[in-house]
Order: C-alpha cells, then structure tokens, then sequence
C-alpha cells in the first residue's frame, strides 16, 4: 500500500513550510501530511504588538497560547495524526531540525505507528539531553546567540521563547541567514522568515526522551544529512548517526545526503522529494 508522508516542523515552523516540499511530493504521486504541533500554525499567537509598526514594550509582555506546552503534548498530538495516517497504510514520519525531539519521543512510545522514521538534520539524541549537545566541540561553529539579536522578552516571565523575526535589524537578519539559509537569495530568506512564528515552547524533553532501543530502535530509520548547515553542523549530524548506530547496531540508520543550509531543502524541494520517494519503496520493520 502507498505510505503516507507526516511532516514534523522544527522550533519557530509550522506546517506551511512544507508547502512546497508537499507539491513536489505530489508530483511524484506520494500522500503526505504536513503537522502543526500545539501552539503552531494557526494554534500560534500572532499580537499586534508583533505587527508594523512594532510595539516592543507589549511585544516582550503579551501573553503566548504556546506557554506551558510541553514535548508529551507534542507526542500525544502527533501519537492522533498517526493514528488516522496508519488506517490508510504504512507510514513514514519525517522530521526536520527540533521536530526530532518530538519523532523521537514519539517513536519511543508507539512505534507500532511508524513504518519508518527520517530525520532531515533533525535531534536524536541518544548519548545526551539535546540541550547538553550545545556544548560539544560539534556545535562550537554554531552562533547560538543569533536568536537573542531578535529576542523580545523574558523566557523565565513569558514561559516561552519569543523572537522578533520582523525586525529590520540588519545584524540580526544576517545573523538569521547565516544560521538558516546562507545558500538562498536575500528574497527566499525573507519570504522564509515571514513563515515563521514568534513563539515557541521551551521543553524539548529530558533523559527519559532520548531514543530507546526496544521502542525507538525496532523502527528501520534513515538520517538525511545536510551538508552545508549551519544551525546543526555535519559534525552534529554525524555524531548522532554514530550514537543511534551504536544503540542499535542491527538497526542502523539509513544514510542518504544533500547539498544546502537548513532550510534550502523546503525552498527548492525537489531533491528531497525524490530522496524521500526511495524511502518509500525500502523495507519496514513489518514486512
């Protein structure tokens, strides 16, 4: 039976990214459906404070319908969707960047759902909590205080992270391309950017979320390497691989690789809907 596709955003995204991506799919003759996560997509908190001209007094102190989401909301949202996807026929969950954490979890608990799961530079972890990867020499070239250029608020206050993606500071939006889609034009990076979303919540799970072996690991699984991301280096991306092999050397990750920044496969998708086609002819775990 064909699979269905289900697309998982990373932090600040949502399921209009994956517009493009989903008509190239299409094209191919592949079904897919794009997630929004709880406080996502039409779920998101847009205030006028947010709009021009800005008001960032009440930018910083308006309140997000995002607060208090947590990684086992994401799961139990994701765990629903899946549920509906798998009447229909395999599926292959995909995710790019953040939205591994929620896969992965996800994964952990029903991975009778999963047909097979891709990671697209996407978190695993295995070894360490996500946020303890921040310190690894793998991530040393990440600029990881380009977000606070655009920060607006108090994370601890708001219960969120709230960055400022519309504003017209030019150390902050080089600091954003450089990040995010160094490889795109000026206009592909703006239009991106205005897909993006304020807030987004702060949990992204602790060592109980990591990827087990007798959930987690019994899922066939490919890693789709991208090569020239700035936001999770190949370095990165390679030690995970290494780590999720290791947890599970009979299952080991199914490695494929493209070229570009960490958003240039959603902006020309192309080459990543017809990686994601081969997926959809290999073996699952119940075949």
């Amino acid at each position: 039976m064909q699979p269905t596709f289900v697309l998982v955003h990373g932090a600040f995204a949502n399921s209009f990214s994956f517009a493009p991506l989903q008509a190239e799919l299409g094209l191919l003759g592949h079904r897919s459906v794009a997630v929004d996560l709880p406080g996502h997509g039409f779920g998101a908190t847009y205030t006028r404070a947010y709009q021009a001209p800005q008001d960032l007094e009440g930018l910083a102190t308006a309140p997000g319908s995002i607060k208090g989401v947590t990684l086992a909301d994401n799961v139990a949202h994701l765990v629903g969707i899946l549920e509906r996807a798998k009447e229909n026929g395999p599926v292959i969950l995909v995710a790019h960047s953040r939205g591994g954490c929620t896969a992965t979890a996800t994964a952990n608990a029903r991975p009778d759902l999963i047909d097979r799961i891709v990671y697209v530079a996407a978190w695993c972890p295995v070894d360490l909590d996500v946020n303890d990867y921040y310190a690894e020499p793998e991530m040393a070239t990440v600029d990881a205080a380009s977000l606070g250029l655009a920060m607006a608020g108090n994370p601890a206050e708001l219960g969120l992270l709230r960055v400022n993606f519309r504003t017209a500071d030019r150390d902050a939006l080089a600091a954003f391309k450089a990040a995010f889609l160094a490889d795109g034009t000026e206009e592909e990076f703006l239009t991106f950017l205005n897909t993006f979303q304020p807030d987004e919540n702060l949990d992204v799970g602790t060592s109980a979320d990591r990827a087990q072996a007798a959930t987690w690991g019994t899922v066939p699984k490919t890693f789709v390497r991208l090569t020239d991301d700035a936001s999770m280096p190949l370095a990165m991306q390679d030690r995970l691989i290494r780590e999720g092999d290791a947890l599970t050397p009979d299952n080991p990750y199914d490695v494929r690789t493209l070229g570009g920044s960490h958003l240039k496969w959603l902006v020309d998708p192309a080459p990543a809907a017809r990686v994601l086609g081969e997926l959809a002819t290999l073996p699952t775990a119940r075949d």
